[in-house]
């Protein structure tokens, strides 16, 4: 019997912690400032993880935490102290793609779940059941699983199964690539990539040196290892098909305004498909479309974060040459992040703001609002923080204030158009 999936969104620091919760995540997962590959994320400090516990807890969010590097010996002794810190914290799993943290967690914690990160490459059901024997809870089944394969290995394994449905993808196998230390010393496997596979590259003969050759006819050079950045929002019915637990969301090195809105428009719709889910005498992906609305405006939403041209990955089929971005490896944006409501007073009719991008008089911003729909606001009036009156904010992170005659809660998010 298909069970609602959970919403399971990224975490990097204290501020995307809270957006997760707010908009909507069931859980979220994080990493502490050492073994968790994201080394750049601004992570959290082992001494923090309980405060960030008891925070998911008390609004009914679980917290996982990545501990998904390959460690070296030299590792071991510190991992193995981080791993007794997170249990007293109360971490509700460890994400692991190491047999040996796998074993040191079971030993140091064995009260806490253990996940199998898609660093582990699952990609069929005799690995899942390995995992399973081995006392695992759930598997990170690998990017290049299928929705079809993804069911063949849910009906051959009672454990549950974690997929990604948005995000970036990295162009080696389940990220598992040595391409970044060879070319600047930063290991991914270690939490450090330097993303080389987003590089311009062009091809040099090795007795003309200086002639730059580029592999594909174009005058920008070629991004061949570039991969577009995953989006299954479409695909919601066809995930509940084949059984998935869990519904990951990549990014927890992307703003805090990314979280907020992406794990937003997916909530909503995997809402809306568990009704028609519910609703549906055949459960299959066909029969729950019959009650499953669509609504572009998702798809719409999630353009307006920072973002490669999307696809959908390895869920249909293993892509082509339409799964790269070959002309550019920059992402695409429709708008800026510009600020974080902080609260509202309603006697002066005035937004508190923290200004995070360049606001100014006559612009007209977007307030996204938990649980209701995007808000458009022109900027009539801007305060300094200490309540005189400003033309424009320039300086990222000031507090200030914006005319509002209606309340937004605080945590609400304000972008506003790229300017050209």
């Amino acid at each position: 019997m298909v069970k609602k999936p959970e919403l399971l969104a990224p975490a990097g620091d204290w501020e995307k912690l809270k957006m997760a919760v707010l908009y909507g995540a069931d859980a979220v997962y994080l990493g502490a400032r050492d073994f968790s590959l994201r080394e750049r994320a601004k992570n959290f400090a082992p001494e923090e993880l309980a405060a960030a516990v008891e925070y998911a807890h008390a609004r009914g969010v679980k917290l996982y935490l990545t501990v998904n590097v390959y460690p070296h010996e030299e590792h071991l002794a510190d991992i193995k102290h981080l791993l007794a810190v997170a249990c007293d914290a109360g971490v509700d799993a460890f994400i692991i793609a190491d047999p040996g943290i796998f074993r040191l967690a079971g030993e140091v914690a064995p009260e806490v779940a253990r996940h199998i990160s898609t660093q582990a490459n699952c990609t069929n059901s005799e690995a899942v059941r390995f995992w399973r024997e081995q006392g695992a809870s759930r598997v990170i089944l690998g990017r290049e699983v299928t929705l079809a394969e993804c069911e063949q290995i849910n009906a051959a394994s009672d454990i549950e199964l974690e997929v990604f449905v948005h995000g970036a993808v990295c162009m080696s196998y389940s990220g598992r690539c040595l391409l970044s230390g060879f070319l600047t010393g930063r290991s991914a496997n270690l939490g450090d990539c330097a993303q080389p596979c987003r590089w311009q590259y062009r091809l040099v003969e090795e007795r003309r040196p200086g002639e730059y050759m580029p592999v594909e006819e174009d005058r920008w050079g070629s991004y061949i290892l570039n991969s577009k950045d995953l989006c299954l929002i479409e695909m919601l019915p066809e995930i509940m098909q084949a059984g998935v637990a869990s519904l990951k969301i990549e990014g927890r090195m992307k703003s805090a305004y990314y979280v907020a809105n992406v794990t937003r428009i997916y909530r909503w719709a995997l809402d809306a498909c568990w009704v028609a889910w519910q609703r549906a005498e055949d459960k299959t992906a066909a029969g729950c479309r019959k009650y499953y609305e669509f609504d572009p405006e998702w798809r719409a939403e999630l353009e307006k974060v920072s973002h490669r041209r999307y696809f959908t990955g390895f869920a249909v089929q293993p892509p082509g040459p339409e799964g790269y971005v070959y002309d550019s490896s920059y992402s695409f944006r429709g708008y800026d992040f510009a600020g974080v409501v902080l609260g509202y007073d309603s006697t002066l009719g005035r937004l508190h703001i923290e200004q995070r991008n360049h606001i100014s008089l006559g612009d007209t911003v977007e307030i996204i609002i938990p649980n209701e729909p995007v808000r458009r606001l022109t900027i009539s009036g801007i305060w300094s923080e200490e309540g005189e009156p400003v033309e424009a904010l320039p300086h990222a992170m000031e507090h200030a204030w914006l005319e509002c005659d209606k309340p937004v809660p605080a945590g609400s998010i304000i972008r506003r158009p790229v300017r050209e």
